[in-house]
Order: C-alpha cells, then sequence, then structure tokens
C-alpha cells in the first residue's frame, strides 16, 4: 500500500461539554470522509445527543460508549457541562478523572494508531504511551488562546501569574506587543481555572500535561488568520503544531421541516435584508438577572429586529431562574422574537434577514456567524471568551459592548448604541465589510481539505514509522 494510502485507525476523547464535542465531531467526518476509521469516546447520553452521523460514512465513525461514574454532588443523568450550573462543573471534572482506570482496557482493546484528547483528560498520553499508541493534544480553542496560557512548564506550576490582575497584561514570553489579555472581570469570573477545584488539578495543570505530554498538537485554527500565534506556539512548545482549519458546523438535515423552523423562516422571511440581531449565548453561558434585564431593554431601545435564543437556567439543578423584564415580550411583538428551548442555529444564520450576532464570542459561534458574513456584537461570559474577543477586537472584525472593568457591568443604552453602531451606523461599516470578507477564509472547505490533508500525512508518515 502506498504511503499516502494507508489507512488509520484514530481515537477520539473530548471533554464532556458540547461546545468541545461538536467541533470535534466535525474533525471526525473530516477524518472519515477521507477513508479513515474513527472511534468517538464519550459517555452514553452525550453520544445519544450528538448529531447523526451521514449514512456514508456511519461505516467509519464508530461511537464508543464509557459510562460516567456516578457521585454525590452530581445530578443524576448530569453528563455534560450543558446539564449543570457553572459551580458544578468541577464535580464532572472529579467524574471524567475517574474514567483513567476504564480507559486503559478500552484503549487496549481499540489498539488505535493515534488517540486525540482534549485539555481535561491529561491522563491520557501516559496510558496511551504504556500501549504503543501515538497522541495528539487537539485543541478546540485558538492558537492565541493557548500561546496567550504559555508553555508547559508555566501552565504546571513554573508561573509567577497568582493574581487576577496579573492576567490582564501580556505574559512576558509574547515576542510582539499585543492587547490579547483577560479584562479583570473575565478572568475574576474563572479564576477557579487557575486556583483549582474539588477535582485536585486545575485547567492550566490539565493544558499543560496534556500539552508536555503528547506528540503532536492540533489546533482548531488556520495560518491565515493567526499565523503570529501559530509560529509562537511552535516555538514555546518544541514540537509539532498542526492547524486544523476552522471547522465550520454542517448543517443537519433533520431539522429542514420542522413547524419550529418553518415558523421561523417565515419570521425571517417578513424582515428586510441583513436587517436582523440575531441573539445568542450558547449552550452554557448564563447571564446574571441583572445582566438580562439590561440586555433586553438595550434590544428594546435599538429598535432593531431581533432573534433571542433565551437560556434561562443551566440543567435541573439550576435553581436561578431568570426572567426577562415585565412587559418585554409584549412591547416588542413583531419586532423581535424570544426563543427558549433549541434553536436551528446555522439555518437562522444562513438567512438573509440576519445581519449581525450578538455573541459571547465562544469560538463555534464565531465560526458559525462568519461563515455566512454575519457582524459580530461581543458580550463574554466564561472560558476563553475574552481572549476571542480580543482577537476579533484586534482584527476589527468584533466590537465588544464597553463594560465596568471591574465587576462586568454593563446598561441598557451601551447595549442599543453597540448594536447599531454594529448593524446600521456609517462608523461600523468596517465591522460589517470585515466579516463579509471572513466568510471566505471561514467558509473555504477546499482550504480546510488542505490543512487536514498536511495533518494527516504527517499522522501517517508517523504511525508507519512506529509500527514498521
Amino acid at each position: 500500500m502506498a504511503e499516502n494510502e494507508r489507512k488509520l485507525h484514530i481515537a477520539m476523547f473530548p471533554w464532556l461539554a458540547f461546545g468541545h464535542m461538536i467541533p470535534w465531531l466535525e474533525l471526525a467526518k473530516l477524518i472519515a470522509q477521507k477513508g479513515h476509521k474513527v472511534s468517538f469516546i464519550s459517555t452514553p447520553r452525550n453520544i445519544d445527543r450528538l448529531p447523526k452521523i451521514p449514512p456514508n460514512l456511519s461505516s467509519l465513525i464508530h461511537f464508543v460508549k464509557l459510562p460516567l461514574p456516578r457521585l454525590e454532588n452530581l445530578p443524576e443523568n448530569a453528563e455534560a457541562t450543558i446539564d449543570v450550573p457553572y459551580n458544578k462543573v468541577q464535580y464532572l471534572k472529579k467524574a471524567y478523572d475517574m474514567l483513567q482506570e476504564p480507559m486503559t482496557p478500552l484503549l487496549a482493546s481499540l489498539q488505535p494508531d493515534w488517540i486525540l484528547y482534549d485539555f481535561a483528560p491529561y491522563w491520557v498520553a501516559p496510558i496511551a504511551s504504556q500501549l504503543g499508541i501515538k497522541t495528539v493534544f487537539f485543541s478546540i480553542v485558538i492558537a492565541a488562546f493557548l500561546a496567550y496560557l504559555g508553555p508547559p512548564s508555566v501552565l504546571m506550576g513554573d508561573d509567577d501569574r497568582t493574581n487576577p490582575e496579573d492576567f490582564t497584561v501580556p505574559p512576558k514570553w509574547f515576542p510582539f506587543p499585543s492587547n490579547v489579555v483577560y479584562r479583570y472581570f473575565e478572568i475574576i469570573n474563572i479564576f477557579d481555572s487557575v486556583t483549582g477545584d474539588v477535582s485536585g488539578v486545575n485547567d492550566l495543570f490539565r493544558f499543560g500535561s496534556g500539552i508536555k505530554d503528547c506528540d503532536v498538537v492540533a489546533v482548531r485554527s488556520c495560518s491565515e488568520f493567526e499565523p503570529e500565534w501559530i509560529q509562537l506556539l511552535e516555538t514555546i512548545y518544541s514540537k509539532p503544531v498542526f492547524p486544523v482549519s476552522q471547522l465550520p458546523t454542517t448543517a443537519s438535515n433533520t431539522d429542514d421541516e420542522t413547524d419550529s423552523w418553518r415558523w421561523m423562516k417565515e419570521w425571517l422571511d417578513t424582515q428586510k435584508m441583513n436587517s436582523v440581531v440575531y441573539v445568542a449565548f450558547g449552550s452554557e453561558a448564563k447571564s446574571s438577572q441583572a445582566q438580562l434585564t439590561e440586555l433586553a431593554l438595550g434590544l428594546e431601545l435599538s429598535e432593531l429586529p431581533f432573534f433571542w435564543v433565551l437560556r434561562t437556567r443551566r440543567g435541573s439543578e439550576d435553581t436561578e431562574l431568570v426572567e426577562l423584564p415585565e412587559g418585554f415580550e409584549e412591547r416588542t411583538k413583531g419586532r423581535g422574537v424570544v426563543w427558549t428551548s433549541w434553536a436551528p442555529q446555522l439555518r437562522i444564520l444562513a438567512h438573509g434577514s440576519v445581519g449581525g450576532m450578538l455573541s459571547h464570542s465562544g469560538w463555534s459561534s464565531v465560526v458559525e456567524a462568519l461563515q455566512f458574513g454575519r457582524a459580530l456584537i461581543l458580550l463574554t461570559f466564561l472560558a476563553d471568551q475574552g481572549i476571542n474577543a480580543r482577537i476579533l477586537e484586534e482584527k476589527q472584525i468584533g466590537y465588544s459592548i464597553p463594560r465596568n472593568e471591574r465587576d462586568g457591568s454593563f446598561t441598557r443604552n451601551s447595549v442599543a448604541d453597540s448594536l447599531k453602531l454594529v448593524m446600521v451606523k456609517e462608523e461600523g461599516q468596517i465591522y460589517r465589510d470585515k466579516a463579509k470578507k471572513m466568510s471566505g477564509l471561514f467558509g473555504d472547505r477546499v482550504r480546510q481539505e488542505r490543512y487536514l490533508d498536511n495533518f494527516l500525512d504527517h499522522l501517517i508518515k508517523a504511525a508507519r514509522i512506529t509500527r514498521g
């Protein structure tokens, strides 16, 4: 068999968040399209909730169900971050770490050529190494975020960043001037990632150990978008770093003819071209009551048409319910829609009446908005979102709603002014133009193929050397 015709068996083990699992599944589909076998490992309930695999790939993508151990503080059937309030995610990590024991016999039975693992299961690489399986640390966060976190030695404890303020200035390993840092209110919201939680391991150590022990790093990025950051990663990691493209989500056909989508489309059809603001903050971000009130009243003040996918709770254990201001829906009836269940985001963004997206700057949402050329208004909440926002601001692709630096509060007027700036005002034309320009990059399937081929070629050659 010719070297480039060698077919691999690749295992994949993402973290238990749909913001991770969905792009991982996109990569799995792309790998399977090249004829390689994929074993996609996750918990039973998560696998059952993932989008269905296209029939032509079903023989190559095998879902492997690994039951999640039960913990006293973890609600029953909670297997993903979407199922629990933010303060319970630490118990999800603790249960996830208990998968180390069953992972060893599982990998021994699967015997893949490679395993791709996420930031959370930092313990996978030593297990795989003992079994002669090569490893890829696959990051769904962009190269700039990884570069901001730093080299493995820093992440694993050799770090003089101990206070929240330390994360609001550029780190010493940046070789060029940059504003890609957290704002104070952003790092305060996630400082448990630095200090640690009940799992006994903080997120920085997970990243550092996972990167140190892998053979190859793959990152959801492309050289055309952040070349300097990819180059910096190669320098601070001293190992191969492969961008695998932006992995835009491919539409599922299951929602084509649902009553919900028909109703949404009919409403969108009545709106003017590029006039609607699509408002969505992903599956995990949830605003406080004060934030929700200002956000709603800001949308009302803007007088722009909007479609808002509103998440009012995170899982059955979330007791902090939030509510819209009294009379809001009646006052905006006809001009705005508030939708409180799952919505077909790709189909909405693809509709010609949508001109912009008010987003948390989670990268999957950014990719989905930009592949359709939708301008971005940003309101960060958690995780890597602050760093994503800085990159988008720096490139003038997204505009962040002005906020108080200490507590992250914002006003209805700043919401309304930001929406009008990006959506309609002349001085916001640059954001609309940049989004249109980015659609060519973020939705380019040919470029995506090239990145994937380059990555797979490396895995094939390395597997051939190892296995003989």
